[in-house]
This record gives C-alpha cells, structure tokens and sequence, in this order.
C-alpha cells in the first residue's frame, strides 16, 4: 500500500462557469455568495437561461476537496480522494482529470448508473462567486468509498463541510472521522462554504464531533459558527472546536493558529476576476507546505501567494505547469 500526504473525502462536482450580473442574479432569485443545493429540474431550467443570458467561462472537475487535493497533488503532494461519480460522460471526465493530476482515487472502481453531480458557478462583476449545486449521484456518497486501507496509509484526513448536506455523506465523514481517531491520523476539516455553517451547523457539529486537530475556514464562517459578532472574538473561539486553525480573509490575507502561537499573513495585492475556489487553492498550498515539514506561517504565506495568483483568472483551479511555477517563485522569496 502506497503512503499518502492527505485522504481526502467530498463531493464530485463538474463545475460549469458563467459570467453574470449582480441583476441576472436578482431575476433568477439566486441568492448572491451562497452555495444553494437545487433538484435535476431547476439545474434544467436554471443552466438553460445561464446558456441563454450569461457568458460561458469554464467546465472543469471539481468540489471543494478535490480542488484542494488537486493542487496539492501539483506542487508535489502524495494525495488519496474518495468521492462518487456516475458511470457517465461526466464521471468519466471527472476521473480522467484525477488520474491526469496525480490523484489516486477510489474511482479506479466499477462506477455506478446514474448522473454526476454539477455545479452552476456564476460570478458577478465584483469577482464573488455564487453557487447551484445538484449533487446527483455523489448525494449517495457513504461508507462504501472510503478505502480504509489507503486512509490508515495517510498522515492526514481531509473532510469537506459540503458533506453536512446528505445524511449518509455525513455518516462516511463520521466513520472516517473515527477510523482516523483510533489510527493517530491528523484530522482536518473544512467548513466550505458560510451556506453549511448556516443551514446545517447541527449536521457539521456531527461531523467535528469531540474536535478536530485543524479548520479550515474564512471569516463569514467563523464567526457564524462561533455566533460571535467580530472576527476577533470568533477567532479566539476557534479553538474551542480544533487544537489549529486557519482562517482567510479575503484582501487581509490569513490568520493562522498553530496550536501555540496565532500568526497573521498579509494579503497579495492583485486585480481580483473570480473568487471561485480561492479557498480551495489556500488549503491545498498550506496542505503541501505541512506536508513538507514548513511551519504555520510560511505554509500560510504560500497559501496567499498561490490563491492570490488563481483569482486573478477564472475557474477554481491552475494548469499543472502553472502549479510548478508558483512554488519556484515562492521559494526564490525564502
């Protein structure tokens, strides 16, 4: 068996880019910033007027672990995802994409009938992303794609909040959760998206269970899950949920919380395009860091460095080769 850096688990998403107005937005009653959960009909309905009325920016793989896994699996990590996708075109080009970044995954298996999930990404002139995801069939993720022995063979566990969602997506995350506890293994969670932390915080609470060793999130969820009114006193009471945490924000750039020492990285000054999966970008860099041996702030600093990069263009995710190229320039500034 081989050894991994991360095991991540999460959704199998296809994202489908538009550029759209802040009015667009308003006439299709989507509410702006948010990840909102839809049915095939409204996907139906919902990706025929983006055709008709919005501007067609991207397709590619997605989710939120996955993009993380993804790129740290291209600055150099050894990473291990599970996730669930249709035996249908998308799936296989949801796979196909894994394989071609370095991702070993669960998905080498015989795929099942039925529809990959998708995700309507629209972005707004003031590069803020908005979400309609229908899960498909990766709303039946569970204990079946976990791969036990490759989770037993990583250093870390990876959990995405948007698993909250589905009763039996969050009962995989709890058993990973344990399986995790009782091996030694580091256990990270992220909260995603403010949307989970909002509507489902009882079903995230599950899923954190007695704690985690480290969080991922961004200010709008800190302070919604810590019912603090400032960010300060949210990130104070971070800890009363993981032993570390990472928190971004945004222009400001990050605050990070090594289970000693709170340590705050300055934003990269850039022109943003699209927001999408800048998050995503920030977990994985700071992922390939730990993994490397790199402390809280210079895995932090690479965070900013590389999310700053992506959301100056748009889509969640950055060519292989651009990968290599962000860490040479990051490491000639160390």
């Amino acid at each position: 068996m081989a050894h991994y850096d991360v095991y991540g688990l999460g959704n199998a998403l296809v994202d489908t880019e538009y550029h759209v107005s802040d009015s667009l937005l308003e006439a299709l009653g989507v509410e702006k910033g948010m990840m909102t959960l839809i049915d095939d009909s409204q996907l139906i309905d919902l990706e025929e007027q983006l055709r008709n009325q919005a501007v067609l920016k991207k397709q590619a793989s997605g989710g939120s672990a996955a993009n993380s896994l993804i790129a740290a699996a291209n600055f150099g990590s050894r990473v291990f995802y599970s996730c669930k996708v249709a035996d249908d075109e998308l799936g296989a080009f949801y796979h196909q994409d894994l394989v071609e970044s370095g991702v070993a995954t669960n998905l080498d298996q015989i795929r099942e009938a039925g529809t990959t999930g998708r995700c309507l990404v629209m972005v707004t002139d003031d590069a803020e992303r908005t979400m309609n995801t229908f899960l498909g069939i990766t709303g039946d993720l569970g204990a079946h794609e976990l791969d036990e022995d490759a989770l037993r063979a990583s250093d870390m566990l990876y959990i995405e909040g948007y698993l909250a969602s589905s009763e039996k997506a969050r009962e995989a995350a709890i058993r990973a959760h344990q399986i995790a506890k009782e091996t030694g293994i580091k256990i990270a969670l992220t909260f995603s998206d403010p949307a989970m932390v909002t509507y489902f915080k009882d079903q995230v609470t599950d899923m954190v269970g007695d704690g985690v060793d480290l969080l991922f999130c961004n200010e709008q969820e800190a302070m919604t899950w810590t019912g603090q009114a400032s960010i300060e006193d949210a990130l104070s009471a971070l800890s009363n949920t993981a032993r570390q945490w990472v928190c971004t924000r945004g222009k400001d750039g990050a605050s990070v919380f090594d289970g000693q020492t709170r340590i705050d990285v300055a934003g990269r000054i850039v022109t943003p395009v699209d927001t999408n999966g800048a998050g995503d970008m920030f977990a994985g860099a700071f992922l390939f860091g730990q993994a490397n041996g790199w402390d809280f702030e210079r895995s932090a600093r690479f965070g900013v460095h590389a999310s700053g990069y992506l959301i100056t263009q748009y889509g969640p995710r950055l060519g292989l080769a651009s990968h290599a190229v962000l860490l040479e320039e990051f490491e000639a500034t160390q």
